[in-house]
C-alpha cells in the first residue's frame, strides 16, 4: 500500500469523524431606519436565556426609574456574599459604566431588587423583551436574582433585533435621556470601512434533565448596533459550543461577528 495515498485517507477520515466543537446558532442584520433585514441565516426564532446581554434594558429601567444617575453613580460597595465568579473584577466598588464593561451580576441584582418584581416585569413587557417572564425558577423565588441567567426569561435573536431598533429610535416607552445614558455606557470598538460598534456579550449554561448546568454546552451572545455617517443598523449573534473551551463562547460570538460585519454591510 502506498503509505501516503493511506495518511491521506486517515487524515480525511479523522477529519470527517471530528465533531464540530461550537456552532453558529443564529446571525441576523437588520436596517434600524428602514426595518429591512439585511441577514437572517440559522435558527433566529426560538428563544433561550438572554444572559448578560439583559444588561442592555436593565440598564434603561435603572435609568428610567432613577436608580442610575449617569455612567459614574451610584458607586455601589462589593459585599462578601455577592457573586464573584468573575474574580477581582467583580469584588471592587462598581459604578454603572464599570457594571456593563465587567458584566458584573451582584450590580444587576441590586438594580432589580430596587425595582421590584412587578415593575421588572412591567417594563420587560413593555419593551417587548422575549417573554417577559421575571419569575426565575421554578419554586425558588429568585426571579430578582437570576431570571435572565438560564431561568425564566427568554429571547430569540430576532426579538433581540426589535428590542434594539426600538432603543437606538428611542421608540421604548421611557424617557429619552434613560435610552441615551443606557447606550452611552455600553463598548464602543471601532471596526473595518469607518463602522462603529456598540454592544453586550452574554453567556450561560443550558440546564440539563436533572437541573444540573451544562457546563460543556455554553450559549454566547453578542448583540448591539453599528453606526457609518447617518446610517444604523442592528445585529444578534447566537452560538452554542460543543465542549468548554476557550476563549469563551460570548468573545467568540462578539470577535466573528466584528469581524464579518463589515462584509456583510459592504452588499447591503
Amino acid at each position: 500500500m502506498d503509505m501516503r495515498l493511506f495518511a491521506a485517507g486517515m487524515l480525511l477520515a479523522v477529519g470527517f469523524a471530528a465533531p464540530a466543537e461550537a456552532r453558529i446558532i443564529c446571525t441576523i442584520v437588520a436596517d434600524a431606519a428602514s426595518n429591512e433585514i439585511l441577514l437572517e441565516k440559522g435558527d433566529c426564532k426560538s428563544r433561550v436565556t438572554p444572559a448578560s446581554t439583559f444588561k442592555v434594558p436593565l440598564a434603561v429601567m435603572g435609568y428610567d426609574s432613577g436608580f442610575l444617575e449617569d455612567a459614574d453613580e451610584p458607586v455601589l460597595p462589593f459585599l462578601k456574599d455577592y457573586p464573584d465568579w468573575g474574580g477581582d473584577a467583580w469584588r471592587q466598588p462598581t459604578t454603572p459604566k464599570r457594571w456593563m464593561e465587567y458584566s458584573v451580576v451582584w450590580y444587576s441584582q441590586r438594580i432589580t431588587e430596587f425595582l421590584g418584581y412587578d415593575q421588572l416585569r412591567d417594563y420587560a413587557d413593555a419593551f417587548g423583551y422575549g417573554n417577559a417572564d421575571m419569575a426565575g425558577d421554578p419554586g425558588k423565588n429568585n426571579g430578582l436574582e437570576r431570571a435572565w441567567i438560564a431561568s425564566s426569561l427568554k429571547i430569540s435573536p430576532r426579538e433581540q433585533v426589535e428590542f434594539l431598533k426600538r432603543l437606538v429610535n428611542h421608540e421604548l416607552p421611557v424617557a429619552g435621556e434613560a435610552m441615551d445614558s443606557a447606550m452611552a455606557i455600553l463598548e464602543r470598538r471601532d471596526i473595518a470601512d469607518g463602522w462603529g460598534v456598540q454592544g453586550k456579550t452574554g453567556m450561560a449554561y443550558p440546564r440539563k434533565k436533572g437541573g444540573d448546568f451544562d457546563y460543556a454546552r455554553p450559549w454566547g451572545w453578542y448583540v448591539g448596533w453599528a453606526s457609518r455617517d447617518e446610517r444604523t443598523v442592528v445585529f444578534a449573534r447566537l452560538v452554542q459550543d460543543k465542549r468548554r473551551q476557550e476563549p469563551r463562547a460570548s468573545l467568540r460570538a462578539r470577535d466573528s461577528i466584528l469581524e464579518e460585519l463589515p462584509g456583510i454591510l459592504a452588499g447591503n
